[in-house]
C-alpha cells in the first residue's frame, strides 16, 4: 500500500495571465482517504490552481498526476470522466428540475427510447440513501434547504467522478447544524477511499473536518502540514505571510489618553444578519478609528456592507446622534452622511470608462438624485480640488479612470465620499495592491481625518497598518466580533491571537 502512489499530485504549476504570475512553482499532493484543506487570502492562487486541476485552465507548467499517470483535463467534463468532480459554493444544479432529474441530468436511464422514470427515481433514492437522505426525489429542488442540495450536489459529483472531491467554500451559507450534517457526508466519503479537497475561510471548520493543510500566498507554496501537528497560530502566520511580531501600536494608541473623548455618534446595538455577520455591538465617536481585523471570510467585509446599508440587518439598531435610524439602502446610509471605499477597487469602486471627474462626483450626484444632474463645470470644479489635494496623478479630470495606477484610482474613489462631507467614512483595505508612496499617502490621510473629526472604520488584512491608524481594534472569527483591542493592546501579535483563540482576549 505504501508503495502506492498519491491519488492526485501536482509538482512545479505554474500559470501567468497577460504576463501577471498566477501560480509559480506550486507543488500539491492528494491521498486517498484524506480531507485536505486548501487555504489562502486573497489573491493567493486557490481558485487558479483548483481550476488548473479540474480543466478550466491549462498549466502553463508543470504536471498533474491521478493515480500515478499524467493527465491533461481540457474542460470540466472531461476531468469529470477522469474521475475529477467540483461542488461550488454557489450550487450549479437546476432548482426547476426535480432532484431525480439533477442527479441524472445528461445521463438518464433509458427504456425504448424514452427516459425511465421509474427506474431514474429508484437510483436517485438508492443513492440519496448512501448520504442518509430520504426525501421525495419527484420533488423540485427548489423545496429544499441550501445543506440538502449541496449534498445533492456532491451525490451527483461523486457517481459522476468517484475519485477526487473539489469543494469551493461549501459551508458559506449554511448553519452550524447543517455544517455538521455535511460534515458527517464528507467523513463517510473520506472513510470510504475518496479523495476530498476543501476551499474555506472557516479556521474551526478546517481544524474540525480535515487532515492536512496546504498554504498558498501570491501564488506561491508556503507549506503542506497534518493539522494534527499545526498550531492554529502557526497556520494563520502562514496564510498572513508574517512570524509574530511584537510591533507596538506607534500612532493612537500609545496613550489612551490620545482616544476621543465624549458620546458615540454612531451605535449599532445588536446589529446583525442571519448567515452574514452574529449581532454586534459598536460604539463610535467623532475623530476615532476603528480597525476591522479577521482572516479573509471572517465578516469583515459583510459586517461594512450591513453599516453602509448594502445588506439589511435582521437584528438590532443603528443609532445616530441617539435618533435610531433605517440603514435598508447605500442611499439611506449616504443620507446619514456614511460614505464607503469597497475593497474591489476596480470592479465596485470605479466605472473604468468614466473620466476621473465623472468618477469623483457619483457621490454627490447619487445624494442630490440622479433627476438633479450635476452640471460638467460643476464636476470639473469638484475634481480639480481633490486632484490638487489629494495628488491624483496624472492631474488630467477628464481623462478615464482605468488609466490610472491603482494608488490614484484609490484616491479618487476616497475623493468621491469626501466631497459628500461624510461623518462615517468606511474604508475596506484602502491600501490592497497599491504602491508603497501612495499606501503612505493614504495613511497620514486618515490620520488627517480623524484630526478633523472624522470617525472612520478600516477594514485591513495588513496587521502593522491597523497598529499605525486605529484606537480600537475589533477582531473577527467565523462571522463572529470575538474581542475588541485598545490603545498599547494593539499589536500585531496580540491581533494574531486574538484571531487563533479568541477566548484570551475580551469579547467585544
Amino acid at each position: 500500500m505504501s508503495d502506492r502512489p498519491p491519488l492526485l499530485e501536482a509538482r512545479a504549476i505554474g500559470k501567468s495571465f497577460l504576463g501577471n504570475v498566477a501560480l509559480e512553482n506550486v507543488d500539491f499532493t492528494l491521498q486517498r482517504g484524506e480531507i485536505h484543506a486548501l487555504l489562502g487570502e486573497n489573491g493567493a492562487g486557490k481558485s487558479t490552481l483548483i481550476k488548473i486541476l479540474t480543466g478550466v485552465y491549462r498549466r502553463d507548467q508543470g504536471i498533474v498526476c491521478l493515480d500515478g499517470e499524467e493527465i491533461f483535463p481540457t474542460d470540466v467534463a472531461q476531468a469529470q470522466n477522469l474521475g475529477i468532480g467540483t461542488v461550488y459554493q454557489e450550487v450549479n444544479l437546476l432548482e426547476n428540475l426535480s432532484v431525480a432529474e439533477n442527479l441524472f441530468l445528461g445521463r438518464q436511464p433509458r427504456r425504448f427510447g424514452l427516459v425511465d422514470r421509474r427506474a431514474m427515481r429508484r437510483q436517485a433514492q438508492n443513492l440519496l440513501s448512501r448520504y442518509g437522505l430520504t426525501i421525495d426525489v419527484d420533488a423540485l429542488l427548489s423545496s429544499y434547504s441550501v445543506a440538502i442540495r449541496q449534498i445533492i450536489a456532491i451525490a451527483r459529483a461523486v457517481d459522476l467522478s468517484g475519485k477526487v472531491l473539489v469543494l469551493d467554500e461549501p459551508t458559506a451559507s449554511l448553519d452550524n447544524h447543517e455544517v455538521e450534517m455535511l460534515f458527517r457526508v464528507l467523513r463517510q466519503l473520506r472513510d470510504e477511499g475518496l479523495g476530498i479537497i476543501i476551499i474555506t475561510h472557516f479556521l474551526n471548520q478546517v481544524y474540525a473536518v480535515a487532515d492536512r493543510a496546504t498554504v498558498l500566498r501570491n501564488g506561491r507554496l508556503v507549506g503542506s502540514r497534518p493539522l494534527a501537528d499545526l498550531p492554529r497560530m502557526e497556520l494563520i502566520s502562514m496564510m498572513l505571510g508574517r512570524e509574530l511580531q511584537n510591533l507596538t501600536h506607534e500612532t493612537h494608541g500609545a496613550a489612551d489618553a490620545s482616544l476621543p473623548v465624549g458620546e458615540a455618534a454612531f451605535r449599532f446595538e445588536g446589529f446583525g444578519k442571519r448567515g452574514s455577520v452574529a449581532p454586534f455591538d459598536l460604539a463610535i465617536q467623532p475623530g476615532e478609528v476603528i480597525g476591522i481585523a479577521g482572516l479573509l471570510g471572517s465578516g469583515r467585509t459583510e459586517t461594512a456592507f450591513l453599516m453602509f446599508g448594502i445588506d439589511q440587518a435582521d437584528s438590532g439598531r443603528a443609532v445616530v446622534d441617539g435618533k435610531t435610524v433605517s440603514l435598508t439602502s447605500p442611499e439611506a446610509a449616504i443620507a446619514q452622511r456614511f460614505g464607503f471605499c469597497p475593497e474591489e477597487r476596480k470592479t465596485d469602486g470605479i466605472i473604468g470608462d468614466f473620466s476621473v471627474a465623472e468618477n469623483i462626483a457619483l457621490a454627490l450626484q447619487a445624494r442630490a438624485g440622479w433627476y438633479r444632474p450635476l452640471s460638467q463645470s460643476h464636476q470639473k470644479t469638484l475634481a480639480a480640488e481633490f486632484i490638487q489635494s489629494l495628488d491624483i496623478r496624472p492631474a488630467d479630470a477628464s481623462r478615464p479612470i482605468k488609466f490610472l495606477s491603482g494608488g490614484n484610482q484609490q484616491k479618487a474613489i476616497l475623493a468621491r465620499w469626501l466631497a459628500t462631507d461624510p461623518r462615517l467614512l468606511i474604508l475596506d483595505e484602502p491600501t490592497r495592491g497599491i504602491d508603497i508612496g501612495a499606501h503612505a499617502e493614504i495613511l497620514k490621510m486618515i490620520e488627517r481625518l480623524c484630526e478633523q473629526g472624522m470617525a472612520l472604520v478600516v477594514i485591513s488584512s495588513e496587521l502593522e497598518e491597523l497598529t499605525a491608524v486605529a484606537h480600537r481594534v475589533i477582531v473577527l472569527a467565523d462571522r463572529q466580533h470575538v474581542a475588541e483591542l485598545r490603545g498599547s493592546e494593539i499589536t500585531a501579535d496580540n491581533i494574531m491571537h486574538a484571531i487563533a483563540d479568541p477566548s484570551r482576549t475580551e469579547a467585544a
